[in-house]
């Protein structure tokens, strides 16, 4: 049975989810983002796997897998299962916000909405916490990473052409050649764009 972190390097097609108000209060729960973003990262687990990982119950794994799969973010994989064994794989590698969301009056989807957020941008200040301490231990990457902010004066409209045009240009990199060369390695990237008001 072949690792699930091998599993997990096979090419494979970058399919996103548009969150609606329903799949957004599935999703909306601490522990059920670690498990998909395990998933993600690390490829295909059992609940005992990730329960191990994140430093869980796998009675609390297991239950909170078949909430994510009653909303369609995780399936079985067929492929690694063996006997009772059963191994989970995300269905999609990423979400996207459906910006409907951002104008309901829901008080249950706007509180999901709010905690989703919070969770996202409590797991990019711990990734990026994270690259700040071993940053020495990748002596490769010197001046190939980046740490930046910038205040732009937008209108709305421009600042989603901004994001069109951000998301357009990753999307380039996903598939270049330079992702199969040797020195290769998994780059995160986190774009934020929000107004501030102004003094």
């Amino acid at each position: 049975m072949p690792e699930p972190e091998k599993a997990a390097k096979a090419p494979q097609k970058h399919v996103t989810r548009v969150l609606d108000p329903r799949s957004l209060r599935g999703l909306a729960h601490p522990l059920r983002m670690q498990l998909l973003r395990s998933l993600r990262h690390h490829g295909p687990a059992t609940a005992s796997r990730l329960a191990e990982r994140l430093g869980e119950s796998s009675g609390a794994t297991s239950y909170h897998l078949r909430q994510l799969a009653a909303h369609g973010f995780v399936e079985d994989d067929p492929s690694l299962g063996k006997g009772r064994e059963r191994w989970w794989r995300a269905a999609q590698q990423g979400i996207s916000w459906d910006a409907s969301l951002d104008r309901t009056d829901d008080p249950e989807v706007r509180g999901a909405a709010d905690l989703l957020l919070h969770e996202v941008a409590t797991n990019h200040t711990q990734e990026l916490s994270a690259w700040i301490a071993t940053r020495h231990e990748w002596p490769e990457w010197a001046g190939a990473t980046d740490m930046s902010d910038f205040t732009l004066r937008l209108t709305p409209a421009a600042a989603r052409e901004l994001g069109q045009r951000l998301h357009a240009l990753i999307e380039e990199y996903r598939d270049s050649p330079a992702a199969e060369a040797p020195d290769a390695g998994r780059v995160r990237l986190h774009l934020h764009a929000f107004p501030q008001r102004e003094e």
